[in-house]
This record gives C-alpha cells, structure tokens and sequence, in this order.
C-alpha cells in the first residue's frame, strides 16, 4: 500500500509526539487521556512551566506522557551565572539586562523594569536537576540556542486586562516584539551548563536551533571533546574477535559486558542521545552528527508547524537523507488534544511518502525510533 493513500493511519501501533507543548495552555492537559496518540514528549522552556510540568508528570505516566524540565533560549536572559562570582557581587538588575541583551537597552529603563528579577544559574540548575531525580525518564529540554528571535514588548495594562487566562503565563501572547536579543554567548553559557547536567545524569535533550546551526554543533562538541569514539581498522576488529573467540567464554564475556554496560551509564560532560527538534539545517550538516566518532546518538525531529510551513522542499532533501532509524515526528504544538492528533498524523504521513514506506511500516519505524531516544533502547517501553 502507498503512503500517499487516504487508508487510516494505524494508531494501534504508536504513534508518538517526540516535541509538544501542552502545558503552554494547560487546561487542555486532560485531553491527553483522550488522545490517539500514545505518547507525548513535552517541554518546559521557562520558571513559569517547570512546576506545571510536575504537575502533568504526576497525572499522566510513561510513555502516555514523557516530561522534559529546562529553559529555553528565549528566556535565557532571564538567568545570570553566578558560577564564577561572590554573592556580593550579584549583578543588580538593570546592570544585568544591559550585559545580556543587544542592542544594550541603556536609553529603555521602562523595558527593563518590566522584566522579572534575574535568577542564579545554581539556583536554576540545582531546581531543574531536582526535578530530574523526581522523575527518571525525564528529559532535558527545551534547551539551545535562536540567533533571530526577539524579547516581546512589556505589557501594557490594557492588553494585560484581557490576555487569555488559560494560557499559561510568561510566553509572547500576541506581544509587538521589541528590538532586544540576548546575547549568543550568554545563550551558550545556559545551553553549555544544561547539556553538561544532561550527561552527569544522563538524560536525553531535546535540543532548538534557529540560525545557529553551527554554533549548536559546536557547543555540542565542546562536551564531548576528548570522548570521540575510536574507530578500530577492520584489521584491529578482525584481532579482537579472534582474541575473545580463544579467551575462556563465561566469566570473561560477562565480564566484559558488565564493563560496557557500566560505562553507558556513567556521568559523562554531554547528553547521550539529541533530538535536534524541527531540525531545519541544511542535509550536509547531517554527516557531522552522524560521524562514527561522535559518542552522542543523534536524532532528528520533524513538524508539519515549522518544516512544512515554508521551506518544503528543504525538509524533503533533508528526511530523504536522515538514516531511517534517526527519524522522529512531532507536533510542536502548544496545545493537547485533537488538533495535536490532526497535525501528528500529517507529519507522519508526510514523512512515510518522502521514505516511500507504507503507513504500517513507517509507524512502526518511527515508534521504534522514538523508544529508542527516549528509553535508549527501541525494545524497552513496549509493553
């Protein structure tokens, strides 16, 4: 059967949102139970929804819902690191804003005013590992870093008077965007410490990369440098096998395997497996995730919001070129229910048509793929 055909999407096998946002609009959280999906993978991204993810955490389990606590780009200016300071030196406010953001808003002391007091990198850091001790499956995200966006403009009283209520508070929310970013190299400083917690628990990232597909990668690299993977010459493997066939069996290979085993699970200064969310980089920059070297599990995540809206034919050459085995689906959506269903299915049919894989057989693919990313292993969480 071809996948462009308008047979129904086998739900019964998984189907799984591998980036969402329900608790953006957290009276929809109760339409999960009602969901055709099985499993959502959902992000915090600032103070405001670190507590509600808990809460959502708490109501549904895995892998009908799979929590993520950290902070996004977006709010990284909200954060000062306090790592290498005195607690007499705490920057005050304004001083703060005017280091971390650009254009600096020297001449803007009401935007300013309006933004919430900075919080320590330790006390944030310290919160986000609390909650990831909580819950062990939990991820790591939203993390990363976003060259274009902007801080929206402070509210003013009327527009506040009437925002929406349901919506969980401190996003955009239809605000006029002022000319303020947040410096890259403070969003490294936040991405940098947030992945290095990822890998001294090991936990699974969720990782957002708007026009800084470069820098991403090489903040990525700076963890794992000096932990690549050795690639052994067919020679040295061919040695190798040959030793351990003449070794004595039993206690050697267990041995052996108890040692691998023991090394996967150690802290380590980078995440052990990444889903780059949305990914939107160009095929080539696929290679360098993919290297043999890299000790990191790479993964790429697609939505019909963000990859399908306007560059199209850039997702196509770009899931043509992913391995199978590396693809996940999303919705990105910020909202649970039957909208999150509708937009789940048409990624996930789109993506079967660009990989000419039935509808059965993409399901059950991407599935796999999925249990691999967040469990580590596509056998675990399938029963």
């Amino acid at each position: 059967m071809e996948a462009n055909d308008k047979s129904n999407l086998p739900w019964h096998l998984g189907v799984y949102d591998a980036h969402c946002h329900p608790t953006d609009t957290i009276s929809t959280l109760d339409e999960v139970a009602n969901m055709k999906a099985s499993g959502l993978t959902i992000m915090a991204s600032r103070d405001e929804d670190q507590d509600l993810m808990r809460q959502a955490a708490n109501k549904f389990r895995p892998p009908r819902l799979v929590p993520s606590f950290g902070w996004h780009p977006w709010f990284s200016h909200q954060i000062y690191d306090d790592r290498a300071i005195e607690v007499d030196q705490t920057p005050g406010k304004s001083l703060h804003y005017k280091s971390v953001l650009s254009p600096t808003p020297k001449d803007d002391q009401e935007f300013v005013a309006a933004l919430p007091e900075p919080r320590a990198l330790s006390e944030v850091l310290a919160h986000v590992r609390s909650n990831l001790d909580d819950h062990r499956l939990a991820l790591v995200g939203e993390i990363g870093l976003d060259r274009s966006f902007r801080l929206p403009t402070q509210w003013n009283p009327v527009d506040q008077d009437k925002r929406n209520p349901k919506l969980t508070p401190g996003g955009r929310e239809g605000r006029r965007l002022s000319p303020y970013r947040v410096r890259l190299d403070h969003q490294r400083m936040l991405f940098k410490a947030q992945l290095n917690l990822a890998g001294e628990l090991q936990r699974a990232v969720s990782v957002h990369g708007v026009a800084a597909h470069g820098v991403v990668l090489d903040t990525l690299r700076e963890c794992w440098s000096g932990h690549e993977r050795k690639i052994q010459s067919r020679r040295a493997r061919k040695k190798a096998a040959h030793s351990a066939n003449t070794e004595n069996s039993g206690s050697s290979v267990s041995t052996e395997t108890e040692k691998e085993v023991s090394e996967a699970s150690a802290s380590k200064p980078y995440p052990p497996r990444v889903c780059l969310h949305s990914y939107s980089g160009p095929p080539d920059c696929l290679r360098q995730y993919l290297d043999p070297t890299v000790p990191a599990i790479f993964f790429f995540s697609f939505s019909c919001l963000v990859n399908f809206s306007l560059a199209a034919s850039k997702a196509v050459d770009v899931i043509k070129s992913v391995p199978n085995d590396r693809l996940l689906v999303e919705s990105d959506l910020h909202g649970a229910g039957k909208d999150m269903d509708d937009l789940l299915e048409q990624v996930v049919r789109k993506v079967c048509e660009i990989k000419k894989w039935s509808l059965e057989d993409g399901v059950q693919q991407l599935a796999s793929n999925w249990r691999h990313f967040i469990y580590g292993s596509s056998e675990m969480g399938t029963t």
